[in-house]
């Protein structure tokens, strides 16, 4: 418990010590470019009571060493060393009255060589000297100039020097970079000058041209934060470039007003043409007009051959030449280029309008069959549901020979006579009816039941036995598909039909029934 009293005392002390000691307060850092004016702040913050101040003294201290820039001191007054004196002087004059607490210094016309750090020293009685120190930065802003190597540059094929981009006397150094839409190199270069400030030195070389003719190129310095732009633009000397215009490829007998026009680019522009005609002269109904060849007469089988232009400026002659052919009688003409891209356009817009139509009928033929698919797969209630129709087996796997043509539909028509039908689908009939002649049940939905099952057994039976062979009713619109074989038993055949129907006549014997197997086709 003593030793955490202690401590709390201790603690006390310690805080009251440094709330009323003395400090001096300045900036960490300041910087200023070369020729401008700069404040270095000193503050003493003193003690309560207040200790007594004997003496402020700045120094500057650069590789190790101090040397005095001012002094003030209460009794003497103030003094700057004579290396300072035109260019560092107290802000405030009452430190020449001895006020002492704020002693900021002013440097103004700053050099390369002020940049070091200054200490600002405070000496106090009884307490002692207090201090502290601020770094000065000194910057040198750059000289930027960009000029050409030659305000004219001849074009020929080997890379040159075009222009330079220049960043002198800096500090810190520059960045320099090119902006242009030609195709050459830049080299860069840096030297370092006595005073500690940097030159940075750049080249733009390319292949001068035609196409580098009136091109810009740009130079950018970025100093710091700042961003230098300098442009120039080329001005490159080239020959003549010659194109004979005017020759159409249809000059027949009897045209009027053709000619011939020697067009050429040149830097400088061109000074003089000169026409000519391989192989001959021109001929006589020609009229020459600067660059222009003038054929006053109908065009006759004299004007053809080829035909050059020389074009002359004050860097070299280049020449063009035009095979001139006459015709006997015009040429046909296609359509204009206009309607040819006219009905390419109409052609084009036709085949996608074509594109989409067909897209467009087989997504809608696709959505119908998905829905007649979708209407055909709901599920009905149990009533109306069809049944599955029966599987199919072949001719030859029937057992007796038993085909399709031996099923056969009768029907009880007129008297005395039967009559075949062919093989009817089943019907299904949605009114309510009664029972059939196929079942002994109810059928509420009024639709037949499923066919008989292959498994089960067919029978066949005279109409005198009503166990085997039910009641059958007249026939109804869409008659009902019988399971009676054509023929049950074998007969020799006859016109005289199997059965006949005599009203008066006794009823037959009833005979056996006849078997079959547990196989039958519908």
């Amino acid at each position: 418990m003593a030793m955490l009293a202690s401590f709390w005392i201790l603690l006390v002390l310690m805080n009251v010590s440094m709330g009323d000691g003395q400090s001096v307060q300045m900036d960490t850092v300041k910087s200023g470019f070369v020729g401008s004016t700069v404040e270095l702040r000193c503050l003493f913050i003193n003690s309560k009571p207040p200790v007594k101040i004997s003496q402020v003294t700045w120094q500057k201290f650069y590789n190790g060493t101090k040397q005095n820039v001012a002094i003030a001191n209460p009794a003497l007054g103030v003094s700057v060393l004579e290396a300072f004196k035109e260019r560092v002087s107290f802000k405030y004059p009452a430190v020449r009255q001895s006020a002492l607490e704020d002693t900021t210094i002013v440097f103004s016309s700053l050099r390369l060589s002020d940049e070091a750090a200054y200490i600002c020293e405070y000496t106090t009685f009884p307490a002692g000297n207090r201090e502290n120190m601020v770094n000065l930065t000194v910057y040198a802003r750059p000289v930027t100039q960009m000029t050409l190597t030659s305000p004219t540059i001849v074009a020929h094929h080997h890379r040159t020097k075009v222009a330079t981009c220049l960043s002198a006397n800096g500090k810190p150094p520059s960045e320099i970079k090119w902006e242009t839409q030609l195709d050459g190199e830049s080299t860069l270069q840096e030297s370092r000058n006595a005073n500690g400030t940097v030159t940075v030195h750049s080249d733009y070389m390319v292949v001068p041209s035609r196409k580098t003719h009136g091109q810009k190129l740009t130079c950018i310095v970025t100093y710091r934060t700042e961003r230098i732009t300098d442009s120039v633009v080329l001005n490159v000397l080239y020959e003549p470039e010659v194109k004979i215009k005017g020759f159409d490829g249809n000059w027949f007998l009897n045209r009027q007003s053709v000619k011939l026009t020697c067009d050429a680019d040149a830097n400088p522009p061109v000074t003089l043409y000169q026409w000519k005609l391989l192989n001959g002269s021109l001929p006589r109904n020609v009229e020459i007009r600067n660059n222009t060849l003038l054929f006053k007469d109908p065009v006759t089988h004299e004007l053809g051959g080829t035909y050059v232009c020389d074009a002359t400026n004050s860097v070299g002659t280049r020449s063009g030449l035009v095979e001139v052919n006459v015709t006997e009688k015009p040429m046909p003409r296609g359509p204009p280029g206009n309607i040819l891209g006219i009905l390419g356009v109409v052609a084009v817009a036709g085949l996608i309008a074509g594109v989409v139509v067909t897209v467009c009928m087989v997504y809608r033929r696709g959505q119908k069959s998905r829905t007649e698919t979708d209407n055909d797969q709901t599920d009905l209630p149990p009533t109306h549901k069809p049944s599955p129709p029966p599987h199919k087996k072949k001719a030859g796997d029937i057992k007796g020979g038993l085909t399709s043509d031996d099923i056969q539909v009768v029907h009880l028509g007129k008297e005395d006579e039967m009559q075949k039908l062919s093989l009817q689908p089943t019907y299904y009939d949605m009114a309510q009816s009664e029972s059939t002649a196929f079942t002994d049940k109810q059928n509420p939905g009024g639709r037949f039941t499923e066919l008989p099952d292959p498994a089960d057994r067919v029978t066949f039976q005279l109409p005198d036995s009503q166990q085997h062979c039910p009641q059958l009713r007249p026939p109804s619109a869409y008659p009902p598909v019988t399971f009676l074989p054509q023929h049950p038993y074998p007969q020799p055949h006859t016109n005289t039909p199997m059965y006949t129907f005599q009203p008066n006549a006794a009823p037959p014997t009833p005979r056996n029934p006849f078997p079959y197997h547990n196989e039958h086709s519908v």
